[in-house]
């Protein structure tokens, strides 16, 4: 039996992409098996552990609970997204100096979680930013680095998101096939 693909209109760190994949088919399957942007991760495939988090219209969202297809007409930002051709987002900075990256499986899902947080209220307080990482889960820490490192962040005045999408966003062909 074959499965009949979409044709999908996607706008992906900052670039329309055409591609083409079956219409049961997650955002996060899309985004790691259609246009090779591995860091979302693939955890438990049912929306409890967030590190498949992406950015879909600037608020933090689970991409292995969405369908691709509900992502047409949004804007979808990914980790690989956050990097700019000025170099990382500033949050990713302040993970890297505050130490908060073990394993790297949880991280980009955490980063991006935190970024929606920080566009959102760049004072963000512990309480509020314990809130907005609840949903992603770390099997390595004790999450006192990771809080640690965005309130560097709001500290510093790295809240700010210091580009947009990433200027090297990857293009699809109609196949799917990233260029």
């Amino acid at each position: 039996m074959t499965v009949e693909s979409k044709l999908l209109r996607l706008h992906v760190n900052g670039a329309p992409i055409d591609v083409a994949a079956p219409a049961h088919w997650t955002l996060l399957e899309v985004l790691r098996y259609r246009l090779l942007l591995t860091g979302s991760k693939q955890g438990c495939d049912k929306g409890d552990c967030g590190a498949c988090t992406v950015l879909m219209d600037g608020r933090a969202r689970l991409s292995c609970i969405t369908l691709a297809a509900d992502a047409v007409g949004h804007r979808v930002t990914t980790i690989e997204g956050l990097v700019t051709s000025a170099g990382l987002d500033k949050l990713q900075q302040t993970f890297d100096e505050a130490g908060a990256l073990q394993c790297g499986f949880c991280q980009p899902g955490m980063i991006v979680a935190a970024r929606a947080c920080l566009d959102r209220k760049p004072e963000a307080t512990r309480a509020e930013i314990k809130e907005a990482l609840a949903s992603n889960l770390c099997r390595c820490t004790g999450y006192t680095k990771i809080f640690e490192a965005v309130e560097q962040a709001v500290r510093a005045g790295k809240a700010a998101h210091i580009g947009g999408p990433a200027a090297m966003a990857p293009t699809a062909s109609a196949t799917g096939v990233a260029r």
